[in-house]
């Protein structure tokens, strides 16, 4: 029996789509102002780590940075439904990107919008 990390292609498919991710990041008025780093590289591999732990790859990120404890991580920055919808909105460009069997796009994109939505930290 195969993970979903297995099935999507591992470290690969999860490379490329962070990758393609952070492309969109770093043009977008909303969310760049959100990495203080002069480059996005930090930023994507901690989310290339999480997304394969979190989907049966290796635990490199817990081994780096502990549990995810995503809302309290992001709890720092700004994130209402215009940040919100921004991160979708790239996430979604890096997705569509993506060669991906269309039960696996399914089960991540349900994934991805539930972890947005649940990040959101201040009304509009």
């Amino acid at each position: 029996m195969s993970t979903f990390y297995e099935e999507i292609g591992g470290e690969v498919f999860f490379a490329d789509l962070v990758s393609q991710f952070y492309a969109q990041v770093a043009l977008d008025p909303i969310l760049r102002p959100m990495y203080p780093e002069t480059d996005l590289k930090a930023a994507a591999t901690r989310l290339q780590w999480f997304l394969e732990q979190y989907w049966g790859g290796p635990s490199t990120y817990q081994e780096n940075r502990g549990h995810p404890r995503l809302r309290m991580r992001h709890a720092e920055f700004h994130i209402n439904i215009a940040a919100h919808d921004a991160w979708v909105k790239a996430m979604r460009i890096a997705v569509d990107g993506m060669e991906i069997k269309p039960e696996l796009r399914e089960q991540l994109w349900s994934y991805l919008e539930m972890a947005a939505a649940a990040m959101i930290n201040q009304p509009d």
